[in-house]
């Protein structure tokens, strides 16, 4: 995979081990223990939505790909970039239209994240103890985890820029650098996609190298450890309740 990018000034790589996993620096970034859902929830926010809304000031034309033609990883991104600015173009506040645009997001969401992948990758080691039928009932309830997590701050990021850094593809694996700049900071944004049927989606992301899939795993699995599986799904539900309250 080369040599780690150590300039500060760019963003730096997300290793893949051998396994194609995400290797980050442990402990860095980690939220309170407390904050069990909401802290990466925030951050997957930033990365799923400010850094598209941003993405607007540079996107630039790409010709469309023949049907042999295979696209590559940042330019599959692109087309997800593109559907999320125009929703949130000439916004109006309080225009009665937020559930709407939320509906809209998602549906351009699904298309290019595998929420499957990225919920698989979340629960660990235990998935595969898992019957069908509790996998996608944690697939749905992390989805909607993550959506009204991040859904709120959609229309209040649109002042920063994004620079494409680096892509990088190992096999089915693949990861695409950005950087998100604004005034005062730089922040590295990281994509971790994975190929399947020549499509190429995120199943993770990582905000300053910290892995958001990594870091819900390490506290589900504290959850799971003295709760069990039902307590996780009642944990969630409970935490879902309190945002579609808001």
């Amino acid at each position: 995979m080369g040599k780690k990018n150590r300039r500060k000034k760019n963003a730096e790589e997300v290793v893949l081990d051998k396994d194609g996993k995400p290797v980050v620096a442990e402990g860095k970034g980690l939220p309170p223990k407390q904050n069990v859902f909401l802290e990466y929830a925030k951050s997957i926010g930033i990365a799923l939505v400010i850094a598209p809304a941003a993405w607007l000031l540079l996107s630039v034309s790409v010709s469309s790909a023949t049907a042999t033609e295979k696209m590559s990883p940042t330019e599959q991104l692109r087309p997800f970039v593109k559907e999320v600015v125009t929703i949130f173009t000439d916004v109006k506040p309080n225009d009665g239209k937020r559930l709407e645009r939320r509906n809209q997001v998602m549906v351009v969401v699904h298309r290019h994240f595998d929420f499957y992948e990225m919920s698989k990758r979340v629960y660990g080691r235990q998935w595969l103890d898992l019957s069908k039928e509790q996998q996608q009932e944690f697939v749905d309830l992390f989805t909607k985890l993550l959506e009204h997590a991040y859904i709120g701050k959609i229309e209040g990021y649109t002042n920063q820029r994004v620079e494409f850094e680096k892509e990088r593809i190992k096999g089915d694996l693949a990861e695409v650098q950005t950087l998100l700049i604004d005034k005062r900071v730089s922040l590295p944004i990281s994509y971790l996609m994975i190929n399947k049927d020549d499509s190429w989606m995120v199943f993770d992301v990582a905000v300053e190298r910290v892995s958001i899939a990594r870091n819900y795993r390490d506290q589900f699995q504290q959850i799971l450890k003295t709760e069990q599986h039902e307590g996780l799904i009642r944990q969630l539900i409970d935490k879902l309740k309190v945002l579609e309250q808001k």
